[in-house]
């Protein structure tokens, strides 16, 4: 009986130590890229990517494992967005890498927000609680474009960033990947803790987690105000890289619906899905944009793309083919057993003559 089960914990450390390796390929890979690629058009759309695989990897740590789906994550990117503009105006900064030191006060004022939008917002269960984030969502874009504080409609200049031309995009960039690693660490975290299990939990079945004395709504917050905390903190980042920051560009509806379709593309409640379809989606939309300008080509790709998965891949691509795979594997195993039942069974008859 041990000699059979020997194996196993072998297997578990051996897997753990492949994934490891291809995170660490993958960490890599990024880092070098502005080093190896140093054309501006491919950095800038590898700014762009980096933030949106953040942003998807922190909008999936509520929604991807509370089930509950939030459009309304614009609310903290703006937010985090003004806050960095407001703060570096008012508090006389230079512009350059200093102005990248307000980021963390851009993901607390996010998170600050955070705390009593979802004390309103998860009063209601899911369905309900899409339609409230919209709601809330349009308050504050109403709210940016009338304040005066805002700027209005001619919004808000960030300091000019001091940055050599040659390499302008690059402090960006390296700035957007230590976010998205932040971002991807507490997702792990949080997947794999018991808080994460409570999370899950209220996914699978909130009445049910309620009654077995997970407090739901609190848990529900907590995850809520964790990930607005690196969305804000990527609102101030996109926007300083632009330049200035506009009402109708900060609390854009493009930017919810684009987390969601990344997530759900990429497979929502894994740690690898929403990396992959922020990949793939925000790439070929920034290629699109910039190859295609005006056209809006990338929203017919988009739509194509999604429908797709939706189809094929209803799951998402991540769990999908993990499901495929295991298949596979349980399938390999059924023929190997039955290949060796034949022998086995000669075995017996030679025994018993």
């Amino acid at each position: 009986m041990s000699a059979l089960s020997a194996p196993a914990p072998g297997r578990a450390r051996r897997t753990r130590a492949v994934v490891a390796g291809l995170w660490l390929i993958a960490l890599v890979i990024f880092v070098l890229f502005p080093l190896v690629i140093t054309d501006s058009t491919a950095t800038t759309i590898a700014v762009y990517t980096v933030i949106f695989m953040a942003a998807t990897t922190a909008w999936n740590i509520f929604s991807g494992y509370s089930g509950y789906l939030a459009l309304g994550h614009a609310v903290f990117f703006g937010s985090g967005g003004y806050a960095v503009a407001l703060a570096a105006r008012d508090w006389h900064f230079k512009g350059g890498w200093d102005v990248f030191g307000l980021l963390p006060f851009a993901g607390v004022v996010a998170a600050l927000i955070a705390v009593p939008v979802g004390l309103v917002a998860l009063r209601v269960r899911r369905h309900t609680f899409v339609v409230v984030t919209i709601a809330i969502f349009f308050i504050f874009q109403l709210a940016a474009l009338n304040l005066g504080f805002t700027g209005g409609t001619s919004g808000i200049n960030f300091p000019i960033a001091t940055f050599p031309p040659a390499t302008y995009n690059n402090p960006f960039y390296y700035i957007a990947l230590a976010i998205l690693v932040i971002s991807v660490l507490m997702s792990w975290s949080v997947r794999r803790s018991r808080f994460g299990l409570q999370l899950l939990a209220v996914r699978d079945d909130e009445d049910r987690a309620l009654g077995l004395g997970v407090k739901t709504r609190r848990v529900k917050l907590i995850a809520f105000v964790l990930s607005a905390f690196p969305v804000g903190m990527l609102g101030g980042l996109y926007f300083y890289f632009l330049g200035q920051v506009y009402p109708q560009f900060a609390y854009d509806p493009l930017f919810d619906i684009s987390l969601a379709l990344m997530g759900f593309i990429g497979g929502i409640g894994t740690l690898v899905g929403p990396l992959l379809g922020a990949l793939v989606l925000e790439t070929l939309q920034q290629y699109f944009t910039q190859s295609v300008s005006g056209t809006g080509t990338y929203l017919i790709v988009y739509g194509v793309l999604f429908l797709a998965v939706i189809l094929l891949l209803p799951r998402g691509v991540v769990p999908s083919l993990a499901m495929l795979w295991q298949r596979r594997r349980v399938r390999a195993a059924t023929r190997a057993a039955e290949s060796r039942e034949p022998a086995r069974r000669g075995d017996m008859a030679g025994v018993a003559r």
